[in-house]
């Protein structure tokens, strides 16, 4: 930056705003990089209220729910709001310990992993619930952060998650006078640093299990299909997921199962059905069975509880003897190790 032809000054101060501009230029050059990792979100508390709270707002994101929004409104207010929390509450209840959400807890231990080894600023933000997006840029921006890279712990893209993640970065960042840069991390569905720590992951457990599993599910939540015709590629991805993943498992490829769970409404939703398929095998005569969650880098609800109480008590009611929900690579050393190469990776784009 030429000072002399941009900004009247001498050697001191703009006559301007009363800043140096040479500080300035050399602050510019050494702005301080922060990584924002963001999550989808948990309640505060497995209760009524908390619930309330939470499911407002994540069903209130367009992202989420594609109708009309009118619409949308009052059934949410007038029919889901005045019910669904208590019934949710009870099922956050089966999960919560004393040190609270799995999802939260689980992943600011990773946060102080992360922060450790790549010595930089870091800060978890959750799209729906506290810690929020906004508290993660507002912390980072603290700190004196220019550029933030943004890691979405979505290995997937999809409109419901990675898209709604995006929009509230932006929306955030769009406040600032002196908006900061922004680098995001892709999805890395297809990489071999994620491919590799889920597949350990994987063969490690299953090999601890007191025998090995005839049939592995691999379950990824699921999303309405007229998501998909419209666009979103979250489909195909979690099948490279698992096209991929398939090779490099402990058991022979055409025993991996490729399904989708936590449909809910009426519409048709990405087929094959999770719940559908635990008791088909079942039924089939498969006695052992696992399940594991390769859209999920963190244990939550959905693969606690709704794969682990209720599809395990699907499986045995069929038929079933042993069923093992296999945990998410959560803050493994090894998945620690790879966010960090995945973070390294984009560094040169912004220094």
């Amino acid at each position: 930056m030429n000072t002399e032809k941009n900004c009247p000054v001498r050697d001191a101060r703009c006559w301007q705003c009363g800043e140096t501009c040479k500080r300035l230029v050399q602050t510019m050059e050494q702005d301080k990089v922060g990584v924002l990792l963001a999550q989808l979100g948990t309640p505060d508390a497995p209760t009524p209220k908390a619930l309330r709270k939470y499911l407002g707002q994540f069903l209130a994101d367009p992202r989420i729910i594609e109708i009309n929004r009118a619409l949308w409104w009052v059934i949410l207010n007038g029919i889901i709001l005045p019910t669904r929390p208590r019934r949710s509450a009870k099922l956050y209840a089966n999960i919560f310990t004393d040190e609270g959400s799995p999802l939260l807890f689980i992943t600011q231990r990773k946060v102080k992993k992360l922060a450790a080894k790549l010595n930089l600023p870091l800060a978890l933000g959750m799209r729906y619930g506290s810690p929020s997006i906004e508290s993660a840029i507002d912390e980072l921006l603290a700190q004196g952060c220019r550029k933030i890279i943004l890691f979405p712990e979505f290995p997937q893209y999809s409109a419901t998650t990675t898209g709604s993640t995006y929009d509230a970065v932006f929306a955030r960042l769009l406040k600032e006078r002196w908006v900061p840069s922004l680098t995001v991390v892709e999805p890395y569905y297809s990489t071999e640093t994620y491919l590799n720590s889920l597949a350990e992951s994987l063969n490690r457990q299953m090999a601890a299990l007191p025998e090995k599993p005839e049939r592995l599910i691999l379950s990824y939540h699921g999303v309405p299909r007229r998501y998909v015709h419209n666009g979103d590629p979250y489909c195909c991805m979690c099948i490279e997921t698992t096209n991929l993943l398939r090779p490099k498992l402990s058991l022979p490829p055409e025993h991996v199962i490729h399904c989708f769970q936590s449909r809910f409404g009426k519409e048709p939703w990405l087929e094959p059905y999770t719940d559908e398929t635990i008791e088909r095998l079942a039924k089939e005569g498969i006695k052992r069975l696992a399940v594991a969650n390769p859209g999920f880098v963190v244990d939550c609800l959905e693969t606690i509880d709704e794969i682990g109480r209720e599809g395990a008590h699907v499986f045995k009611e069929h038929g079933g003897e042993q069923y093992a929900a296999l945990t998410c690579l959560n803050d493994e050393e090894h998945w620690v190790d790879g966010c960090v190469e995945l973070i390294r990776k984009v560094l040169p784009q912004i220094n």
